[in-house]
């Protein structure tokens, strides 16, 4: 007896595009920027040497020296200082696990962020914290870094269709702003709430973004760079005790 073929069903393969959306952020807490040293990269890659007697009486930080090495500096462009892409593609995809229907995994494929950087806008400062090493004593140092009590950035986001859409990309990136932030003390290490922000449409009005771009780009951050304010009345302490234990060590 002749049996009968099975039909074959036709597989419909849906062609992946590529969208794109220019989106603005705008801090809504300060942010830190720790961008590694010259110096820190240089040991990694030759390695360092132990510290003679000499090397080991200095004093031990340059406030002024860690404050520039921390940030992220543009050749060019409309500012002085940059924001790392993968810093904010990073936020989307930690926001991803807190938001319905997505997974980080999805977050990191179907997203793009080209380029290194972004022009950040924002007027740096000198701060001073007490942090805890990474040795197993957790042993505290102070550590100076720039610090931005407002800033901005423009960002091109690219994502893949139809699994994204735009809503959904600008819904993801004001969760990261919400839940996750930018730089160091952010809101995702759970012990500072610094690097969060808030997402505006390119072209819309806004007037602290307006004001961010004015007054807080590249002539603004330059000099800020060469003599920056102090965050704090913490940190003009420390540096008024650094200037005069620099000149008494000089003597």
């Amino acid at each position: 007896m002749a049996t009968a073929k099975k039909e074959t069903a036709d597989i419909t393969i849906q062609p992946l595009r590529r969208g794109s959306v220019k989106l603005r952020i705008v801090g809504t807490q300060p942010m830190f920027q720790n961008r590694m040293s010259a110096k820190v990269k240089q040991g990694l890659l030759v390695g360092t040497k132990k510290k003679t007697r000499a090397e080991r009486v200095e004093i031990k930080h340059h406030p002024l020296q860690e404050f520039r090495d921390s940030a992220e500096i543009m050749d060019d462009g409309p500012t002085a200082l940059g924001l790392q892409v993968v810093a904010v593609k990073a936020a989307m995809a930690t926001a991803a696990l807190e938001t319905p229907g997505m997974t980080k995994t999805s977050a990191q494929r179907l997203l793009f962020l080209p380029g290194d950087r972004v022009a950040l806008y924002g007027t740096p400062h000198l701060r001073m914290d007490v942090v805890r090493s990474a040795d197993m004593a957790r042993t505290p140092d102070v550590r100076s870094r720039c610090f931005l009590p407002k800033w901005g950035a423009e960002l091109n986001v690219q994502f893949i269709m139809p699994q994204l859409s735009m809503t959904s990309v600008v819904t993801l990136l004001c969760n990261a702003g919400v839940l996750v932030g930018v730089g160091d003390f952010r809101q995702e290490k759970g012990k500072g709430g610094y690097g969060l922000f808030r997402v505006i449409g390119e072209g819309e009005d806004d007037d602290e973004w307006n004001e961010l771009v004015e007054y807080h780009a590249r002539d603004a951050q330059e000099a800020a760079l060469a003599d920056p304010d102090f965050a704090g009345s913490d940190t003009a302490e420390l540096m008024e005790f650094y200037a005069a234990e620099t000149k008494r060590r000089a003597a």
